[in-house]
């Protein structure tokens, strides 16, 4: 398998942060200069040329403007200068570009690259890593993406790890031309004994000369990966923070997700922003809670509950000690309401009286006849250790099995990744058969969970060739251990791990890490058996394989390890057999879930990630002022930007403190975010408000932190099908006549985008003028050696700023239509007309700035497009139709607290609601004398658009026997307000493209309309 990469927004907008800071820097590509030689080199016929990078050529004063500019695009607070707040620092310039883990700052920082050399001809670079593990995983990162950044920019980046004994790589750095990229680990400047700090040293091996000093004449730019881990706090920064500062940087990007030394931040994507962008996986817990029971000693685990057809559903999956022939053993029973607890364990006495009174699968609770009620993933005794483990082993087995199942049918491959804090838990070489205890426990649950599964399956071809599938798979075959291994006897061990310091209890075995790197694709193919992997907890940092859907902490807790880092492995976006990244926005959360087995309760681990999570949001703002709002930009309906006035931020502050939707403090109230989640916000009475209300609210939503907090792993379930509703014949009517898959086309007069471009960028197109520093210096009277050596030779006279009125890198031919035509997908002819009809005065600001020119056009005219793209579509519905498998195939397990009672007209038993809008709606469906049948689409249905697949919210089937209903079948979407400004944008876009869908479907008994509540679809049936 190979690994698809595409361009995303998001990513693309973290690389422009960085380009940005630097618009109006001149390209250049490379400039000369002599490699030293060093002493006793080989003669040449030509002097060893060297190609390092420009200097920048923008004023302190320009630079700081074009990083406030990109703050303010992105709600950060502009600095006051760029100064360090460290004393000695890696370099004169240093951004932070803050990524949530999991988002692909690798990928980033290789595309920003990339990006600065197209732009700004800069060309060499260097990666510093804080472990051999990252170094290892980064390195890779560049060779599986090289492709990828080839087809994008036409070359790739020459990469190579940093050795002392391989100083001819550094030669090669120096001299070669293109994108040349020196990744090194930060133990290279701080390692011990014979090899200390090589790089520093006056190498005879490389002609006398230092290898730093060799990589510094290049002025390289450095990316620092995970500074924290390198630099340090501000108050006692580290020795390695520096020994960066001899590399002689022009500037360093730092790339964390949470930095320890605040500076200049140009990007934010933190943990809030990434979960509601749907970037990483969401996160569900199952954890175990000891609840003892009042005056009785049984022992009972509820596993879990299970919905199902049949009167003796809900069921609980409920472990109690059982007698048996062989003795007193644990087992795992089904139990229902009514059953008697003394008779199935078989007469244990501690069970005596106990029967089940309720089985309540809204609230995941077991009900005693003792009145004791005992939860999902509750036990009512301390356990041992080892059978704590087992209860997580089994617990990772039934995720998976459960995860695999909804997964198969789409071709992704399900892993699951045990942490252990032993190898000898796992491997034990005194045995025949090598299997340490919990590989044996494993072996043993895995194979009664199984049976226990493949009997609850339903009997239809997906499940069986899921059953095949699995059935196929040996035991013994379906795990492996990553480990490092011993040299001299070829066995698994525990590595060397750190005891102190930024990496305390963490290994760096190459050997380990080379295995998981290696088999990173392999593992992601349905042909290889392994499905459950087995690590060492401190090699955490090296597995970074998008398929773990199941993670089991089977460890010892310790304070070296935070929750956030522990389940930060399993965070990137899975893939399927393809390599397409499952990233579709209406289904990536129904795909992506981590479950996180551990050994805490789930409202302990749960309590202590969240607080992790807030304690790195420290920068976030969030309390509501006028100084907050003043100087915001927003983006408003037509694409185009705009800055708040201070008179504005005051209309908005006092709409907001009117209205309480902010305390007295200036923190928003939960008054705010329900009217926020409804769609009921008060309209303002200020008019400089009314035409930027609905704009405005982003900035207020910012300011509160609406936390991801991880499901509890055991409350979803698969809702069951009601089969009979389904049948009905005004069901299948209505389904025969939406069920068509559809393509669009789109014709429209090219004239008319050509003057509604012209139009725009007449209006809006706006470039920053290329500044440059001119410096005159005069050698300094009695010029010494040393002087020259140290570069002080010259003394700065005057210095003054000059503005260009042609580009300053003007030998550099930049093809204009081509790259607008690119980056639009618009004809050359199209663009060239568009770029004619534009004021001259317009057409001039190229000169100014040519990248800017051309990155800002391309914005203005793509915007363009996609509003005259939804005027003109049309749809052509094909003989291709979904089929009704879909209300059944691949739908993902719901949290039934969400659901409330069970439904008697609905296709599923029961319909999990996200807001009082939709609950309201479905208690009013369900008792409707009018409505015959109605379901809530399955996501399996989508109409195709072009900003994006769209999947109505409902299909209602009334009753055809009544002349007062004249839309029989209905398609809807629920809304909780209908204001055309508050369902602006993509989600407007959609709307507008379904109504063309439904429309060409040429059916006139089927209307599909958006409305706010039940009241409001009977006046549209009826009317």
């Amino acid at each position: 398998m190979k690994l698809q990469f595409k361009v995303q927004p998001y990513q693309t907008d973290a690389v422009d942060a960085v380009v940005e800071a630097f618009s109006g820097q001149p390209y250049a590509d490379g400039v000369k200069y002599r490699i030293d030689p060093g002493k006793n080199a080989a003669p040449t016929l030509l002097d060893d040329a060297g190609l390092r990078n420009a200097e920048i050529a923008l004023t302190p004063a320009q630079l700081l403007t074009n990083v406030h500019a990109v703050q303010r695009t992105r709600g950060l607070k502009p600095v006051k200068d760029l100064k360090d707040p460290v004393k000695k620092s890696a370099a004169p310039i240093n951004l932070d570009i803050e990524m949530e883990t999991g988002t692909g700052k690798t990928y980033v920082y290789i595309k920003t690259i990339m990006e600065l050399h197209k732009r700004y001809g800069w060309s060499k670079y260097i990666v510093v890593v804080p472990s051999i593990a990252i170094r290892e995983g980064v390195k890779k990162s560049f060779d599986v993406t090289a492709e990828h950044f080839q087809q994008l920019y036409g070359t790739k980046p020459r990469t190579f790890i940093y050795n002392s004994s391989r100083l001819h790589e550094v030669e090669r750095f120096s001299s070669d031309a293109g994108v040349q990229v020196m990744i090194i680990n930060i133990q290279a400047f701080n390692a011990t004994g014979k090899d200390a700090r090589r790089i520093g040293q006056v190498l005879d091996d490389f002609q006398s000369r230092k290898p730093i000093d060799v990589i510094a004449a290049n002025r390289p730019i450095l990316i620092i990966d995970e500074p924290q881990k390198i630099e340090g706090d501000a108050k006692k920064p580290s020795k390695s923070l520096e020994a960066l500062g001899g590399f002689n940087a022009l500037f360093a990007l730092r790339y964390s997700a949470t930095h320890k030394i605040e500076r200049t931040k140009v990007h934010r994507l933190d943990a809030i922003d990434a979960y509601n962008q749907k970037l990483v996986k969401k996160i569900a817990v199952r954890g175990i809670t000891v609840k003892h029971l009042a005056g009785s000693s049984a022992y009972l685990y509820v596993d879990g509950l299970e919905i199902g057809k049949g009167a003796d559903f809900p069921k609980a999956r409920v472990e109690l000690e059982v007698q048996t022939a062989q003795g007193i053993k644990r087992q795992v029973k089904r139990l229902s309401q009514g059953m008697n607890l003394h008779d199935i364990s078989g007469g244990i006495e501690a069970y005596k009286g106990l029967f089940i009174r309720d089985v309540d699968a809204n609230r995941d609770i077991v009900e005693l006849s003792n009145g004791d009620m005992i939860g999902a993933g509750e036990v009512t005794q301390d356990v041992a250790e080892d059978q704590k483990r087992r209860i997580q082993i089994r617990e990772v087995i039934r995720a998976h099995l459960d995860k695999e199942r909804q997964l198969f049918a789409q071709g992704i491959k399900a892993l699951s990744l045990f942490f252990i804090d032993e190898v000898a838990n796992y491997r034990d070489y005194d045995r025949e058969d090598t299997l340490g205890e919990y590989a044996r426990v494993f072996e043993e649950e895995y194979e009664a969970v199984l049976a226990d599964f493949l009997g609850q399956l339903d009997l239809d071809d997906a499940a069986e060739r899921y059953r095949k599938h699995v059935e196929a798979i040996p035991v013994r075959s379906t795990h492996e251990g990553y480990f490092s291994i011993d040299k001299r006897t070829g066995r698994s061990v525990d590595g060397k791990i750190a005891a102190r310091g930024d990496f305390a209890g963490q290994s760096d075995d190459v050997d380990a890490y080379d295995l998981i790197l290696k088999d990173k694709e392999r593992l992601l193919s349905f042909e290889e058996p392994v499905r459950f992997i087995w690590s060492h907890s401190a090699l955490r940092e090296g597995w970074d394989n998008p398929n773990v859907f199941v993670m089991g902490m089977l460890k010892k807790s310790d304070n070296t390890t935070t929750r956030r880092q522990e389940i930060g492995r399993g965070l990137r976006l899975s893939v399927d057999q393809h390599g397409e990244r499952m990233d579709n926005p209406v289904t990536v959360h129904d795909i992506n879930e981590l479950t996180v087995v551990t050994d805490e309760s789930y409202t302990d681990f749960v309590t202590a990630l969240q607080k992790e999570i807030i304690e790195s949001l420290s920068a976030r703002p969030r309390k509501a002022s006028v100084d907050y709002f003043t100087g915001k930009q927003i983006k408003l309906a037509d694409g185009t930007t705009s800055v708040l006035e201070k008179s504005i931020a005051q209309a908005l502050y006092n709409h907001l403190i009117r209205h309480d939707y902010i305390d007295d403090d200036g923190l928003v109230t939960q008054a705010y975010k329900d009217g926020r989640a409804d769609g009921t916000l008060a309209a303002p009475t200020a008019e400089m408000l009314k035409p930027v209300i609905d704009f405005v609210w982003p900035l207020v939503d910012a300011l509160y932190l609406d936390l991801p907090k991880p499901t509890d792993g055991r409350k979803p379930k698969k809702i069951p099908f009601n089969e009979a509703n389904f049948k009905k014949r005004e069901f299948q009517e209505l389904w025969s006549r939406i069920n068509h898959k559809a393509v669009y086309q789109v014709e429209f007069d090219s004239e008319e985008l050509i003057k509604n471009c012209i139009r725009t960028l007449d209006k809006s197109l706006n470039v920053t003028v290329m500044q440059y520093l001119v410096e005159a210096g005069k050698q300094v009277v009695g010029l010494e050696v040393q002087q020259l050596e140290a570069g002080t030779g010259f003394k700065v006279s005057e210095t003054k700023v000059e503005h260009s009125a042609v580009s300053a890198g003007s030998t550099v031919k930049y093809d204009l239509l081509g790259e607008i035509a690119e980056k639009t997908q618009l004809t050359r002819r199209t663009c060239a007309a568009i770029l004619t009809g534009i004021n001259p005065g317009t057409f001039a600001k190229f000169k100014q700035n040519p990248e800017q020119f051309i990155t800002e056009a391309a914005r203005l005219i793509n915007e363009q497009k996609a509003t005259v793209i939804v005027e003109h579509l049309t749809y052509d519905p094909l003989d291709n139709r979904y089929d009704s498998s879909i209300f059944t195939e691949n739908q993902t397990a719901q949290d039934l607290s969400k659901a409330g009672e069970k439904l008697k007209k609905s296709v599923y038993e029961y319909v999990v609601t996200d807001s009082k809008v939709e609950r309201k709606f479905v208690e009013k469906l369900d008792v409707s004398d009018e409505v015959v049948v109605y379901s809530k689409l399955p996501r399996g249905f989508s109409i195709p658009t072009p900003v994006g697949d769209y999947n109505p919210d409902w299909v209602i089937a009334f009753r055809d026997d009544t002349t007062k209903i004249k839309h029989v079948y209905f398609v809807a979407e629920t809304k909780g307000s209908m204001s055309t400004l508050q369902l602006k944008g993509v989600e407007n876009a959609k709307i507008e493209c379904a109504r063309k869908f439904f429309s060409s479907l040429g059916k006139s008994d089927v209307k599909y309309d958006v409305v706010t509540n039940y009241s409001e679809l009977m006046d549209l049936v009826t009317g």
